[in-house]
């Protein structure tokens, strides 16, 4: 927990509201940050999760556009393909999130400045 004047801040809650995820989304997050096996499809983690396939390709498009996971084609030999999808390491999602809150903490300052 952070304390923040007259309210803690759990550091999942700081996470999921600075990267603007839903729980799901969330959830997809830390299981690639937990796994082993870096590359995942989306019926794999859709089994994995038990949760349904909609969900997990919805929630797996939106990491992706926040740049939180990365996607790569995998060309089949029959014709085909199919996409994997693997996190970007903790490290990168750090700065991705101290960057925000940087963001914010300025915007918080100005606008006590300018009070």
């Amino acid at each position: 927990m952070i304390d923040f004047a007259c309210k803690q801040f759990n550091l999942d809650d700081i996470i999921k509201c600075g990267l603007g995820l839903t729980r799901t989304e969330l959830l997809i997050m830390n299981y690639f940050l937990n796994i082993t096996n870096k590359k995942c499809t989306t019926n794999s983690i859709s089994k994995k999760l038990k949760l349904n396939l909609t969900t997990i390709q919805k929630a797996v498009k939106k990491l992706t556009e926040k740049k939180i996971i990365r996607r790569h084609q995998i060309n089949l030999k029959k014709g085909g393909y199919i996409y994997t999808y693997e996190c970007n390491s903790k490290s990168e999602i750090r700065k991705i999130i101290k960057n925000i809150i940087r963001n914010w903490s300025e915007k918080v300052e100005k606008k006590i400045d300018n009070w």
